[in-house]
């Protein structure tokens, strides 16, 4: 066994992903102190294959390790069930849903911008977790269908539906149960 060799092809392998890795389990745990475990996890189950790696795609092989650990995480340190709240009440409802003019910025309306990402976010965060995860995967990762497919271990197909539905919950959530 050569360890500096799995020290160097991790660093490189690995390593460039952390962000990456991090946003991931943030988005999937919901919490940074969790979300910190998890990536600290899945780098070690990575360290221990990267003599496993095989090469191709090094931040879906990273994404993949991460989301396979975020669910085993979860599964032994939350309760099971998912509980959707739509807690956006009605100014926020249509804050969001005004039409985007060429406002001046002043720190009414950076404040007003802040407050709608928070509840974008608290949004996404709602969504049950297999919608969540691709949605983040390709809005926020910016990963293809295939890489999104390869990452959480479904068919191609299953991405675009499961992609569409988390826009069309997301949309609702945002927009009051999209009425």
């Amino acid at each position: 066994m050569d360890d500096t060799s799995d020290q160097d092809r991790f660093a490189e392998v690995f390593l460039p992903h952390l962000v990456d890795a991090f946003r991931l389990a943030r988005w999937l745990a919901g919490s940074r102190i969790d979300a910190e475990d998890i990536v600290q996890e899945a780098s070690l189950r990575a360290f221990k294959a990267i003599r496993g790696y095989s090469g191709g795609d090094s931040r879906a092989w990273v994404l993949t390790i991460v989301r396979n650990t975020s669910y085993s995480w979860l599964s032994k340190n939350r309760p099971s069930a998912v509980v959707l709240t739509e807690d956006l009440d009605q100014g926020a409802r249509d804050r969001i849903d005004r039409p985007a003019g060429a406002e001046e910025e002043t720190p009414e309306t950076v404040l007003i911008a802040k407050l709608e990402a928070q509840e974008i976010r608290k949004a996404v965060t709602a969504l049950p977790i297999p919608f969540r995860e691709v949605l983040v995967l390709r809005e926020i990762h910016g990963l293809d269908y295939r890489a999104i497919a390869e990452v959480s271990a479904i068919p191609i197909g299953t991405v675009m539906s499961r992609l569409a539905r988390a826009r069309r919950l997301l949309l609702a959530a945002v927009s009051g149960g999209g009425s």
